[in-house]
């Protein structure tokens, strides 16, 4: 979600669209049933790929079209989108999905940048957006000139919650409205609007009258009340350098209470969900209720839980660092929510936990990471014994996820997303659990301080790196806990200055660690890499049976692109192999929401499509790795297989958003999800499978994954996953992002340096380590060298020695690392002279 910082009140109301969504009732017979659909519970006709039905597709004429909320409400599925700073209308709408997933498109919509949601017992009402919905489906709305804003959440009131709801905004508005009238009261005026001119009474005195907050940063998220208070979260700060520096003091979780004219600052970081137990009925015991706010820094994920009025804090590692940056725009909405089962379900950084109801300061236990996700959801719900994510795909503004990598003409020319239908079993199947989170990180700390504890429990492998550059040795004490408040010694260390230590404690069986220096430290840092094994093969999944390989390369591949116009279909411009092996056009073609592949005559259209091919500069095969350089730094990711960057066909698409900003890497037969370059970008790539694909263009269309790259043979299969054209000239193969976790663990291999003459002090590019299995180096020279391999234990340039090695000339070293052979990146410097100098690094 991103602002375009409007200033002022809009003279009027954007005029809303009336297009209509695609026709619910029409059968779609080309597209086959999913095999694993055969278990589902949704009784439709419609086609269904991956959890996703392409007619479900929501669409808007903004920079991105998010769905905001989801929520099952009167025998209904209800959504609404939202564009990225729609303060008053938009063309975003209010969608009404029935049990056969039968869409209709509420006449009452209004737009805006929506996504809070609740359910108010008293009255019977669902509350969504600026929406209310009684429980026959009849919906009222507020006239957005009456309540301008983005709003971000719903809380019952203080003073009369039976019959009023706050309303809240990303700019740090608030509102109470009542459910019955839906009279609305301003109480802080929205950072939006300008101040309101001054008023005053007959006899002269200053009217007061609502004002626009001054609370620490902007771009609102989360809202709760309890404690006789109102709490409110944001993550964002409005600062030149948000595009650059995500350490600046950004976001902040805020308090008011009635009679307050603003927020009080609780904390400054940056906070997204606030909840409770209750969920999004809100909180119906606010003097006993626990509540719960996740947000995060530069370091880790901060999980605050307030009891009895006192605000505690924890820490949880990320999964994801594509969610980073100071300016907020890149988390959407991460939720914590009931979902029928024992533990609720929480989104959070790439991750999906498990998240006891019964959490609380002195019950902290039961927090689990479930496993890693691609989508980017912004709600998600139960609904008809199905888990509905709500995702953030298509946007047509890529904002500033921009890179040489990619081409700046490959974004959809219409905003689009969908949701995504999944048995809770499917959670397993995702990426495998990963995490890694500082509790101190470069700071200067006291003697006696303790950490934030940082979650471990349900982690199988547990690393932690400690360092300090202080000119004495520091004892520092690992603490354990198991969630009610009390720690005790699990170990002591002696840390020498300039001398870290990668401990293992996988044996702590513990809920929580908490670090404690006893002696002044500087630049102190202590760092958790955390994760389960991952079980993946090496054998992609026969989902995948139809693309092109390393043995046997595509015979067709197509550049893909979304169609604007209102066309709501994806332009596919293929070409095959002629004669002398050189690509030939086969015609041009559109893909629509039944799956129908077929030609079409559309010359501008043809010509925008095929100006999307794009051949990076900033990428290339050298000494045996992919070399990556961005922004002037430079980058080495292990080969599994050796792709050309350039083929008959032209160049392989490279990177691409395939989720909203942040891109998907494919290169030496591996997928990377790359975050933004304001996330830190290539320092924070993280690998997500490896692969024999010989893939040629992806992209996201109605919530879908296509690929193009495909055998001869695909146009003859039978499968959900494969779309052959009306012609049966040619295929394409279509799933969903999170389906690539299926291709099979990460793997490959590289050289830092190959039969290179190195000097004493030199260092080689940095090689990527992070969630890697097994792992070993081959080092070979001519002469006697001391080589030491370094660890950057946290993307940010923390570089820390990990160990020497003495290779004798004339002889290969080969060497394979323990667990505790962790971090982001690794790299090796020369201790002495030396020539004809490899180094390769081997991940299996």
């Amino acid at each position: 979600m991103k602002t375009l910082y409007v200033s002022a009140l809009a003279a009027a109301s954007i005029v809303l669209s009336s297009c209509a969504h695609e026709n619910s009732k029409e059968s779609a017979k080309s597209l086959p049933a999913e095999s694993s659909q055969a278990k589902a519970s949704i009784d439709t006709d419609k086609p269904c790929i991956s959890g996703v039905y392409p007619h479900l597709a929501m669409w808007n004429s903004e920079g991105e079209c998010g769905t905001g909320a989801v929520v099952p409400w009167a025998g209904k599925l209800w959504a609404v989108t939202y564009g990225p700073h729609c303060v008053f209308n938009s063309d975003d709408k209010l969608y009404e999905i029935d049990k056969n997933l039968n869409v209709t498109v509420r006449k009452e919509s209004l737009g805006g940048t929506h996504a809070n949601r609740m359910i108010h017992k008293e009255s019977n009402q669902l509350v969504i957006g600026c929406y209310f919905v009684d429980s026959n489906g009849n919906v009222r709305a507020i006239a957005r000139e009456k309540m301008p804003g983005r709003f971000t959440g719903n809380a019952r009131s203080l003073s009369d919650p039976k019959n009023k709801v706050y309303f809240a905004t990303m700019e740090e508005g608030l509102y109470e409205v009542d459910v019955n009238t839906l009279d609305v009261v301003e109480i802080i005026r929205d950072g939006n609007l300008k101040p309101h001119p001054q008023k005053t009474d007959s006899s002269g005195a200053e009217i007061k009258q609502p004002e626009i907050s001054k609370l620490h940063g902007y771009h609102g998220k989360g809202l709760c009340s309890g404690f006789g208070k109102l709490f409110y979260a944001n993550n964002g700060v409005h600062h030149k350098d948000v595009d650059k520096d995500p350490t600046l003091p950004s976001g902040a979780l805020g308090e008011w209470k009635p009679g307050d004219s603003d927020w009080t600052p609780v904390r400054i970081n940056q906070f997204t969900e606030i909840t409770c137990r209750d969920g999004i009925y809100g909180n119906l015991n606010p003097d006993k209720n626990a509540l719960w706010s996740i947000g995060f820094d530069a370091k880790s994920i901060i999980l605050m839980v307030c009891q009895d009025g006192k605000w505690h804090s924890m820490r949880l590692p990320k999964s994801s660092h594509s969610y980073d940056g100071s300016h907020g725009w890149n988390t959407e909405w991460p939720r914590i929510r009931d979902i029928g089962s024992k533990d609720y379900l929480m989104t959070m950084h790439g991750a999906f936990w498990d998240f006891p109801p019964s959490f609380s300061a002195s019950n902290a236990k039961g927090i689990r990471m479930r496993s890693n996700y691609l989508k980017v959801v912004g709600d998600f719900c139960k609904w008809q014994n199905k888990i509905v994510l709500a995702c953030d795909d298509s946007a047509n503004k890529e904002f500033l996820n921009k890179r040489d990598l990619k081409s700046e003409k490959v974004s959809p020319a219409q905003s689009n997303s969908n949701l995504v239908f999944m048995d809770e079993s499917e959670i397993e199947t995702r990426g495998p659990a990963i995490g890694r989170g500082s509790v101190f990180l470069r700071e200067d700390v006291k003697a006696e301080t303790a950490s934030d504890p940082m979650l471990v429990g349900g982690f199988e492998s547990c690393i932690l790196a400690l360092s300090h550059s202080t000119n004495y040795p520091v004892p520092v004490e690992i603490q354990t806990g198991n969630g009610d408040g009390k720690f005790s010694a699990y170990k002591t260390l002696e840390l020498d200055a300039n001398s870290p230590q990668f401990v293992d404690i996988s044996g702590a069986r513990a809920e929580w660690v908490r670090i404690i220096p006893r002696k002044d430290v500087k630049n102190f840092t202590a760092h958790f890499d955390m994760s389960n094994p991952d079980k993946r093969s090496r054998t992609p999944d026969k989902i995948f049976d139809g693309i092109g390989t390393d043995k046997e390369n595509s015979a067709t591949a197509a550049l893909l692109w979304g169609m604007g116009g209102g066309t709501r279909k994806l332009a596919v411009i293929p070409y095959k192999l002629g004669a002398n092996a050189n690509a030939e056009q086969i015609g041009a073609y559109t893909l629509n929401w039944k799956m129908e592949l077929a030609p079409e005559k559309m010359p501008k259209n043809e010509k925008r499509a095929k100006e999307t091919a794009y051949e990076p500069k900033s990428i290339s095969y050298d000494g045996n790795s992919v070399l990556i350089i961005e922004d002037g730094k430079r980058y080495r990711l292990p080969i599994n297989k050796p792709f050309p960057i350039k083929n008959a066909f032209g160049s392989p698409r490279v990177a691409r958003e395939v989720a909203t900003e942040r891109d998907l890497l494919n290169c030496g037969g591996t997928f990377y999800e790359l975050p933004a370059k304001n996330a830190q970008g290539m320092a924070k790539v993280r690998p997500i499978a490896s692969h024999n694909l010989d893939v040629f263009d992806f992209c996201s269309y109605r919530g879908l994954m296509l690929i193009s790259g495909m055998k001869s043979s695909a146009v003859d299969m039978k499968s959900p996953h494969i779309i052959v054209s009306q012609d049966k000239k040619f295929a394409l193969w279509a799933g969903i992002i999170d389906d690539l976790w299926k291709l099979g663990k990460p793997v490959g291999e590289g050289n830092v340096w190959q039969r290179k003459d190195v000097s004493k002090g030199e260092l080689s590019d940095p090689f990527l380590l992070t969630a890697y299995d097994k792992k070993s180096v081959e080092i070979k020279s001519d002469e006697d060298i001391s080589i030491t391999l370094e660890i950057d234990v946290d993307g940010t340039g923390l570089w820390l020695p990990y160990q020497t090695l003495e290779i004798k000339g004339g002889k290969t070293l080969s060497k394979s690392f323990g667990e505790t052979f962790r971090g982001y990146w690794v790299r090796a410097k020369a201790l002495n002279d030396a020539s004809n100098v490899s180094v390769k690094f081997i991940y299996e």
